[in-house]
C-alpha cells in the first residue's frame, strides 16, 4: 500500500498522541524505500521503547534492513528494551566487528539482564569489551538467581556518608536527577545501609545541619536474596517509590523502584500466560519457522499423551457408541462444560497463589465454596442440557445421562480446579504451565466416563 508523503510526516509527527497500533500499520504496510522513509522519519521523534516495538512487529529481514537505520549510539538502549528471543536475531546477523562494538557500549547491569537469554560465547565476548573494574561489577550481580531481586536492582542510586551534611546533601540533589528518585541513602564506612533521609526534608533544614539528625530509618531494606515477586510486593505495599536492596552483611548494593516492580508483575504475568501455551514471554513474533516449531512441538506431543488417555477412555465404551449414535454427537458438550468450569476454578485459584492468598488455612474452605458453586451451576445447567437433549432425540433416558454426567463432571472439575494447582505448587511446578493441561485431563476422562458409563447401565 503507496504512503504519502504528507500522510508519512502528519503521523510520525504527533507520534507521543497517535496510537502505536496505527503507526505500527504505517510502517508494515510500507515496503521498501517507503518503509524506509516511514521509519526515518519515526526516528526522528520516537523514544527507545517505541523503536523496540516497531522492530519486532517487522519480518526478520526487514527487521534487520530497519535496524540498519538506527543510530548506533542508540542501538544498545534498543536491543536492551526488546525481548530476547528478536534482540538475539538481529545480534546473529550484525557483523562480528560491528557486535564488539556494540557490547563495548554495554554497561555490567545491561549484560545481566542480557546474559540471561545470550549464549556464553556472547557473554564472554561482551566481557572481553569490558575493564577489570566493570567485569567485577557484573560477577558481583551475577551471583544471584534469575529469580532474585539482587541480580537486577538499579545500581544508580544517590548514597552518603552518615558523616554528610545537608549542604552536600542539597548539591546532590540539584546536580543529579534520576528516575523515582525521592530519598537519599546513608551507608557508613563500610558501605551499610543506615538509613535514608527524605528530599523534602533535606531542603527544609539549614545546609550546615548533620544529615543525621534528619535520618529515618523507617524505609524497609529488602534482601537481596529476595524472589523478584515479593520484592515487588514489599515496594507496592509500603508506600515508597524506591526502597534500598542489601546483601548478606547488610551492605547497600542498590535499590528497587516502583517502575522495575511494575515491569517485574507485568513481565511475570505474561511470562504465566505464555506458559499455559508452553511458550515462552521472550518468543519472537517473527521466530524462524524451524525454530518455532521445535519449541512448540513439545507442548503439542504432551497434549497428544493426554488427547490418547481420554481416547482410550472412550474406547472401554465402544460397544454402547455403536449402538446408541446419540452419545458420540453428545460428548464433546460433556467435556466443554466440565472443561470451562474447572478453567474458572484454576484461573481463580492462580491468582490467588500468586497474590499470596491461598495457603493451608484456607483451602479447605475454598473448596468447599469452588464444589458449591460447581455443584450450583452443574444442577441448573444439567436441566438445560438434559432437557435440550432429551427433545433433540425424543428418548428420555438420555436427557438423564447427559444431565447426570453433566452434573458430575461440573462438581469435579471445580474440586480439580483448586486441588491441581496446590498440588503442583508443592511439586515445586508452575501451575499456569500445566495446570491447564492437567486439569482438561481429567474433566475429559471423568466426563467420557461417566457419561458413557451411565449409558452402558441404561442401554446395555
Amino acid at each position: 500500500m503507496p504512503v504519502t508523503e504528507d500522510k508519512t510526516e502528519y503521523d510520525v509527527s504527533s507520534l507521543a498522541q497517535t496510537d502505536l497500533g496505527l503507526v505500527v500499520q504505517q510502517l508494515t504496510q510500507a515496503e521498501g524505500d517507503a518503509q524506509a522513509e516511514v521509519f526515518s522519519e519515526i526516528l526522528d521523534e520516537a523514544e527507545p521503547g517505541t523503536i523496540a516495538i516497531l522492530l519486532e512487529s517487522l519480518p526478520l529481514d526487514a527487521r534487520y534492513e530497519r535496524w540498519q537505520q538506527v543510530e548506533f549510539g542508540e542501538r544498545a538502549t534498543v536491543l536492551s528494551l526488546m525481548r530476547a528471543a528478536p534482540r538475539m536475531e538481529i545480534l546473529k546477523r550484525m557483523p562480528s566487528e560491528e557486535v564488539d562494538l556494540l557490547f563495548a557500549q554495554l554497561s555490567p547491569e545491561d549484560l545481566i539482564d542480557w546474559s540471561d537469554s545470550l549464549p556464553d560465547s556472547f557473554t564472554d565476548r561482551a566481557l572481553a569489551q569490558m575493564g577489570e573494574r566493570q567485569r567485577q561489577r557484573f560477577e558481583l550481580y551475577n551471583q544471584y538467581s534469575e529469580n532474585e531481586i539482587g541480580r537486577y536492582t538499579d545500581h544508580q542510586m544517590l548514597v552518603l556518608s552518615v558523616k554528610a551534611s545537608v549542604a552536600q546533601a542539597q548539591r546532590f540533589f540539584r546536580r543529579i536527577d534520576l528516575d523515582c528518585s525521592d530519598n537519599l541513602f546513608l551507608v557508613d564506612d563500610q558501605d551499610k545501609y543506615l538509613g535514608c533521609v527524605r528530599r523534602y526534608e533535606v531542603f527544609k533544614h539549614a545546609p550546615e545541619e548533620p544529615l543525621t539528625s534528619l535520618m529515618t530509618e523507617e524505609t524497609r531494606a529488602i534482601a537481596a536474596d529476595t524472589s523478584l515477586l515479593d520484592a515487588a510486593e514489599a515496594i507496592e505495599h509500603s508506600r515508597e517509590i524506591e526502597l534500598p536492596v542489601v546483601d548478606d552483611e547488610g551492605e547497600l548494593i542498590g535499590r528497587i523502584t516502583l517502575r522495575t516492580a511494575m515491569d517485574l508483575v507485568r513481565e511475570h504475568y505474561e511470562s504465566q500466560l505464555m506458559a499455559t501455551a508452553g511458550m515462552d514471554e521472550s518468543d519472537d513474533l517473527f521466530a524462524p519457522i524451524i525454530k518455532g516449531a521445535r519449541r512448540r512441538a513439545i507442548w503439542l506431543g504432551i497434549n497428544l499423551l493426554t488427547a490418547f488417555l481420554a481416547s482410550a477412555t472412550i474406547g472401554l465404551f465402544a460397544h454402547v457408541l455403536s449402538q446408541v449414535v446419540a452419545l458420540a454427537i453428545l460428548m464433546p458438550i460433556v467435556a466443554s462444560m466440565g472443561g470451562i468450569a474447572g478453567s474458572q476454578s484454576l484461573t481463580l485459584m492462580i491468582r490467588g497463589m500468586a497474590l499470596g492468598q491461598v495457603s493451608a488455612g484456607n483451602l479447605f474452605s475454598l473448596m468447599k465454596n469452588e464444589l458449591g458453586i460447581g455443584i450450583v451451576n452443574g444442577l441448573l445447567w444439567a436441566l438445560v442440557i438434559g432437557a435440550i437433549s432429551g427433545w433433540w432425540f425424543a428418548e428420555a433416558k438420555i436427557g438423564m445421562v447427559i444431565a447426570c454426567a453433566i452434573l458430575i463432571n461440573m462438581a469435579v472439575a471445580a474440586f480439580a480446579g483448586v486441588l491441581v494447582p496446590m498440588i503442583l505448587q508443592r511439586m515445586n511446578q508452575d501451575a499456569a504451565l500445566s495446570g491447564s493441561v492437567i486439569l482438561t485431563t481429567v474433566t475429559d476422562v471423568v466426563g467420557f466416563f461417566t457419561f458413557l458409563g451411565l449409558a452402558s447401565i441404561l442401554y446395555l
